[in-house]
């Protein structure tokens, strides 16, 4: 009997698991436990904004760059071009003027250059910000890119009657003085070389010790004098090489400082100047020149030494000495080839006779110093 009545038992109990399993799952479908969460609400599709703009002034032009991105807020892809609006922002002011607006590419390479207007190029140099906005398709946005500032203002003044010159120590640049030109005014001297070295054959020395390439394009920025109300009229550019051939142009820079930069505002480029820097500039002249009698003793020779200051000039070739007896004329006594070393000694002299000794240096290039100061020395009778 027992065993019948837990049989039964049993199969009740089965029937009854069956059936509770069967009201749990449908629980679990109603609830959505195992699915996933909630839909998200649909993307705004807000173009990220702008966060590399950048700004130029030269002249009365302002020229703006930037990167376009490539997704959304919500990280997804942009399709389809994105209006980009430009607007500018004077000194503290809230608004934003707009100053235009353009259908760019997701990815590209965003650019605008405008001409100021009139009340914005002239007048004292005043902080101006220029922003990006990206817009979606139903004008929104999320928010202005990065300020981008430059100088309001007039611009300086062009440069005129730039020259250039050209020494041993380097290019002698001048021009035209301005009149009541401010003091904070510079001057940029942007240099172009006009010969470079893969344009043409060149038989400077290769190797570790061979002098590094030039750049093809160098500025050279001179600031104002100490002085009060007087700007720069002219610079000194030391690094130029001989055998070369340049280009110069300049334009003066106003440079206020706003919020603790240095802002600049540039004025009109000058008209070029080319000038070839050919090495016609002898070598420095010796000195030190010291002339030394030796004695006749011992069978030996009379004879007098020389030497000299070494000449540190990188194309220098050599030395020649001269020599002259009483109110005699000079005489070359070193040898055809120019001597290497700062040192000679004359055997070619006689006993009780007194002699005046002078050095020139020669480059390279054959051009040859001016004597040095005079050393006069007697030979002692034996």
């Amino acid at each position: 009997m027992n065993t019948v009545k837990e049989c039964a038992w049993s199969a009740e109990t089965v029937a009854l698991s069956a059936e509770l399993a069967a009201v749990l799952a449908a629980g679990l479908l109603l609830c959505g436990c195992g699915m996933p969460g909630a839909p998200l609400p649909p993307s705004l599709n807000l173009p990220d904004p702008v966060t590399d703009l950048a700004a130029t002034r030269t002249g009365d032009q302002v020229s703006l760059a930037w990167s376009m991105p490539r997704k959304n807020t919500d990280k997804l892809l942009l399709k389809g071009n994105v209006q980009a609006r430009v607007c500018r922002r004077e000194g503290a002011s809230d608004s934003c003027a707009p100053a235009a607006s353009l259908q760019l590419a997701p990815g590209a390479d965003g650019a605008f250059t405008e001409t100021l207007p009139p009340a914005l190029a002239a007048g004292t140099p005043r902080a101006l910000a220029y922003f990006v906005e990206l817009r979606n398709s139903k004008g929104r946005s999320a928010g202005l890119s990065n300020a981008a500032a430059v100088l309001a203002g007039g611009a300086p003044e062009p440069v005129d009657g730039l020259n250039a010159e050209v020494r041993k120590e380097g290019v002698v640049l001048r021009w035209a003085p301005v009149a009541r030109q401010p003091a904070a005014t510079a001057i940029r001297l942007h240099r172009r070389l006009l010969t470079p070295a893969a344009d043409k054959k060149s038989t400077r020395q290769n190797g570790p010790l061979a002098p590094p390439p030039e750049p093809l394009e160098q500025n050279l920025l001179v600031q104002s004098s100490e002085q009060a109300g007087r700007a720069p009229d002219r610079a000194l550019d030391k690094d130029v090489r001989f055998g070369e051939t340049y280009e110069y142009r300049a334009q003066r820079v106003a440079r206020i400082s706003v919020d603790g930069r240095t802002l600049e505002l540039d004025g009109q480029l000058s008209a070029p100047v080319r000038i070839e820097i050919l090495d016609v500039f002898p070598p420095a002249v010796p000195a030190g020149l010291a002339a030394v009698a030796v004695g006749a003793e011992n069978g030996g020779e009379a004879a007098i030494d020389l030497n000299w200051q070494p000449d540190t000039e990188t194309d220098l070739a050599g030395y020649i000495v001269y020599r002259r007896e009483g109110g005699g004329a000079w005489q070359r006594i070193s040898p055809a080839q120019p001597l290497v070393g700062p040192g000679f000694h004359d055997a070619h002299v006689q006993p009780g006779h007194t002699y005046s000794y002078a050095v020139s240096a020669i480059d390279q290039g054959g051009h040859e110093s001016a004597r040095s100061s005079e050393a006069e020395e007697t030979v002692p009778d034996p």
